[in-house]
């Protein structure tokens, strides 16, 4: 996003939270309008229109499916699903408008875009009463269903040879083939639309209102770079929104302007210096190569910190208190605190539907399996995870390996050492100290591990980092 975009964003935020009737619909209106407007353009160009309103049916649909029949109120829910249909007819109306500068105005014609809009109106009943009689079929199915599409969209080879596949169904060979995809938002979106799901298996979600979820999955301070919020807690804040004071005007504020100046003073300025792939095989000299390490370091935290506070800001502006994703990890001791504080809500979600789970299954199960084994199976299995949803490719799942291997050796060591560093035996100079080491030991540790994620191959990767050492050049 742009320093404009996010400050017409601001913008619309101010005004949308100043409404005190019509809030929730003028809400959903701009949430989904904004997962139009930000999409990057795409190639074909055509996908700009489709990926955002595939976005929007998924929502819809799963909305369907985690309500039963007898929850639905279509008197309340009808202007909703009107709203969202008005969205679209916009967007697609641009072929006519061209109002290029809010829209793309190659958009498909509109007996498809009808076609859509039939779809929305016409399978949300039927859907819903079939959700209502089998419900523990239907959502597992759609549990997987969004994690092989997530897992798809994360391969461009596979996305690249579905779509050559659609083209050649077709017969259009003579079109051209995908040169660009990018789908706003998905893996945020993905990850809501799974806790929903997995929440309403588990008995724990209640019958919320196709409005309150629309605006949960897209809302529009988080579509892009999160946080990822828990619907119960953000459905209660929309339906009672913080009336703001003085202070707290100013507080939002901060937080916006915070955010703007990691990211586009901090972030941006770091970016020219930070290690790249170039650099990686250009520089050949130790201490100028941990340098740019360090600065992608701190790259990478002020720009996504500062796209957190950005999205902070813009929720307290509408009287939402969006739940906290950073609280300086780099000064944590060891990597266990810092976990605890870098992508908290990530690190959270991962822990309530994977992490925890495997533990009890793996304790519960006759297996006999030593303590430090199954610490050992959920750490590494939670970080894979984690690097696979930043992308799915070997060096992701390095990554994934590099951190669950720490974490693994970190807590064995915290246990080995309870009974001999107690707190209380150590002088406050030792105990800081100690404290100094651990913060340069994790925070060298994490640099070292955002070699897989800067670097394309495992090769690449083991070169520079023996390059960091002196080693091989």
């Amino acid at each position: 996003m742009s320093v404009l975009q996010l400050f017409i964003l601001a913008g619309a935020a101010i005004l949308l939270g100043q409404l005190k009737k019509g809030r929730t619909l003028a809400l959903l209106a701009g949430s989904v309008f904004t997962i139009y407007w930000l999409q990057p353009v795409q190639s074909p160009a055509n996908l700009t229109f489709w990926l955002p309103t595939i976005t929007l049916l998924l929502t819809i649909f799963s909305w369907q499916l985690t309500m039963y029949s007898d929850e639905v109120d279509w008197k309340q829910n009808t202007p909703a699903l009107l709203v969202m249909v008005g969205v679209v007819i916009l967007m697609g109306a641009n072929r006519y408008i061209q109002f290029e500068h809010v829209f793309i105005t190659e958009t498909p014609r509109m007996e498809w875009i009808g076609l859509t809009i039939a779809i929305m109106l016409s399978s949300t009943l039927p859907l819903t009463q079939f959700g209502a009689r089998q419900p523990r079929r239907l959502l597992p199915i759609l549990v997987v269903g969004l994690i092989v599409l997530f897992v798809i969209i994360k391969i461009p080879s596979a996305v690249t040879n579905i779509y050559q596949g659609v083209l050649d169904l077709r017969d259009k060979e003579s079109s051209p083939g995908l040169t660009y995809f990018s789908w706003l938002g998905f893996s945020y979106i993905a990850f809501r639309l799974i806790h929903s799901t997995l929440d309403r298996i588990a008995g724990r979600l209640r019958a919320v209102s196709l409005s309150e979820y629309v605006n949960y999955v897209l809302f529009f301070p988080t579509v892009v770079a999160g946080p990822i919020d828990r619907i119960e807690r953000f459905v209660s804040d929309l339906n009672r929104p913080a009336e703001l004071d003085r202070r707290d005007w100013l507080d939002a504020g901060t937080r916006f302007f915070t955010g703007m100046f990691k990211k586009f003073i901090l972030a941006d300025g770091l970016a020219w210096i930070a290690l790249n792939e170039t650099f990686a095989r250009d520089i050949h000299s130790p201490g100028w190569t941990w340098l740019l390490l360090y600065a992608y370091s701190l790259r990478i935290f002020f720009d996504f910190s500062g796209y957190t506070d950005i999205a902070i800001g813009l929720g307290r502006f509408l009287g939402i208190r969006l739940p906290e994703n950073f609280n300086i990890p780099y000064l944590k001791p060891n990597l266990t605190l810092f976990w605890n504080s870098w992508h908290m809500t990530l690190t959270q979600w991962f822990r309530s539907y994977f992490s925890n789970p495997l533990m009890r299954t793996l304790r519960t199960r006759d297996w006999h399996l030593p303590a430090y084994s199954i610490i050992l199976v959920t750490q590494v299995g939670t970080m894979i995870l984690i690097g696979l949803w930043h992308g799915i490719t070997i060096n992701f799942v390095l990554w994934g390996v590099w951190h669950g291997m720490g974490l693994f050796v970190q807590n064995r060591w915290s246990d080995l050492t309870r009974t001999h560093l107690v707190p209380e035996n150590i002088s406050p100079g030792i105990l800081f100290s100690l404290k100094v080491v651990g913060v340069i030991l994790t925070f060298n540790f994490v640099s070292l591990g955002w070699l897989f994620f800067i670097l394309p191959t495992p090769d690449l990767t083991w070169s520079v980092m023996l390059k960091l050492f002196g080693v091989g050049l």
